[in-house]
């Protein structure tokens, strides 16, 4: 995201009460396979367990980018069930992770702030535990990727040069790694996804980088992550001993432990792919032993190459190139061996909506090769969500289409009569949509008709008027909603995180 702000480099961060974690899953081995009619279906099953990626592990969810990975349909009235304001500014969509909601954001001065919050709606303290300086450096509109009780997300923005990949706890913010990645223009914009025992992001002119999930280095060793976590308990125990024994000679002047006095483990880089050549800042997405890549070309800069490329998982080798017209904002979506990517000749930039234009495209995962194209008039800066055979986008002129994947015929459209920036959701029979007037849509999956709408700013419970830039999602039957006021009419205004559903 490029948005036309200062942005100072600092930011701070506090250690939180311990959640209990969940427990880690395991996948199944094959030790022995006998000469039966199922040991091809077993061989597959295997390999596609290896090459899954976990729910939440990749931007809004899953390959599909539907922002709802349980299956369950989302609210069918609009009933909020709580709604935290705050000056903080979500530029990125929200993730769960059982009854925690994670959301990263721009506090005061563009200060970094990333949040995870409770997501019961009689919580007394709605926010569990969050980040900010000095532990973040810069800021951050990363949707972070969980696998099991590890968290991991980037920051910087095209502001900023330089930027940092960490991985922490997800049931208390607990550091575990840090990955410095310097350089002019760097900075970790998109998502990343964790596939395979590894993360993958791309990194502004940095390309793509992928990093060992569980293997650090430290202090010139190699270590697991739970070594070097249980060595960072320790070293956090002796802060905090040090800090209560200078409390008790003199309470004015001790000075709490931070998280950035804690010594920091690395990841184990395992490959680097399109640094100085591309621009990468939408999210990246693996399918099997594939990771696709959307690069932009900036004009003002004079650098990048927009394209979309295949990369293989293992050793960053590209496999193909196929050219786009307009800059892939939101990266790519997969299904069936197929590739949907949207384009936009602007981007998160609400001064220039008129006259902005996009386009879709379909490529064949295979070959590289272009299935079907279509131009809309309306820069679609979001990726598209794959459900129920369609192709679902929102556009800034204000309408949200749906086209057939097989051959890219139009479905329906949908006119919010608002800019849409953020990627839509579908749950169920239902497609969620979140416009820049801060307005929610409930849209029918197969129709394209209206269900229902709640307007942020004027709806009793809310009164949070604000822009939606990070796409809804949906979980456990309920919707998440964060908003954004960094500029437009309500610039420097309360912005919200809102729940709505039907208990």
């Amino acid at each position: 995201m490029s948005l036309h702000s200062d942005v100072p480099r600092t930011n701070a961060s506090g250690r939180a009460r311990l959640l209990p974690s969940r427990e880690p899953s395991t996948i199944a081995t094959v030790k022995r396979l006998g000469r039966s009619l199922a040991l091809p279906v077993l061989l597959l099953a295997f390999v596609s367990s290896v090459h899954a990626v976990e729910p939440w592990g990749t931007y809004r969810g899953n390959p599909q980018r539907t922002g709802n990975t349980d299956g369950k349909a989302g609210p069918a009235t609009p009933k909020v069930l709580w709604a935290y304001k705050t000056k903080e500014h979500f530029l990125a969509s929200p993730v769960p992770a059982g009854d925690r909601l994670f959301v990263s954001g721009l506090g005061a001065f563009n200060v970094a702030s990333f949040l995870c919050l409770s997501t019961e709606p009689k919580a007394s303290n709605r926010v569990v535990w969050s980040k900010s300086a000095p532990f973040l450096k810069l800021p951050t509109v990363s949707s972070p990727g969980i696998d099991k009780d590890r968290l991991v997300f980037g920051d910087g923005m095209h502001q900023t040069d330089g930027a940092s990949l960490y991985c922490v706890s997800v049931a208390s913010g607990s550091p575990l790694w840090q990955l410095p990645i310097p350089g002019k223009l760097v900075h970790l914009e998109g998502s990343p996804t964790i596939a395979n025992g590894k993360v993958y992001i791309g990194g502004g002119a940095a390309g793509v980088v992928c990093v060992e999930l569980d293997k650090v280095t430290f202090e010139g060793k190699q270590m697991e992550v739970a070594a070097i976590r249980k060595l960072l308990d320790q070293h956090w125990k002796k802060l905090q001993a040090k800090y209560l024994e200078q409390k008790k000679k003199d309470p004015d002047f001790a000075i709490p432990p931070s998280e950035d006095q804690l010594p920091r483990a690395a990841p184990l880089r395992t490959w680097q792919q399109g640094q100085e050549k591309w621009h990468v800042d939408a999210p990246v997405n693996v399918d099997g032993d594939r990771v696709l890549v959307g690069s932009a070309y900036l004009d003002k800069e004079k650098v990048g190459d927009r394209a979309l490329f295949c990369l293989d998982a293992a050793k960053g080798t590209i496999r193909w190139r196929a050219p786009l017209k307009f800059n892939p904002w939101g990266g790519a979506s997969i299904k069936d061996n197929v590739a949907i990517v949207s384009g936009s000749s602007i981007g998160y930039d609400t001064h220039l909506l008129k006259g902005a234009k996009g386009q879709m495209a379909a490529i064949d995962l295979a070959t590289g090769k272009e299935k079907w194209k279509k131009d809309v008039p309306g820069g679609i800066v979001a990726c598209a969500a794959i459900a129920d055979g369609a192709a679902i986008v929102a556009a800034t002129d204000g309408k949200v289409r749906a086209f057939e994947v097989a051959r890219g015929d139009r479905r329906w459209i949908y006119e919010a009569k608002a800019p849409l920036f953020a990627p839509v959701a579908v749950a169920g029979n239902t497609v969620y949509a979140g416009d820049l007037k801060g307005v929610i849509h409930a849209i029918d999956l197969k129709t394209g008709q209206p269900q229902w709408t709640l307007n942020l700013g004027s709806h009793g419970d809310v009164k949070a008027p604000g822009m939606v830039y990070g796409g809804p999602i949906v979980h456990a039957g309920r919707l998440y909603v964060a908003t954004c006021n960094l500029e437009g009419p309500f610039a420097r205004e309360a912005t919200v995180v809102v729940c709505i559903g039907e208990k």
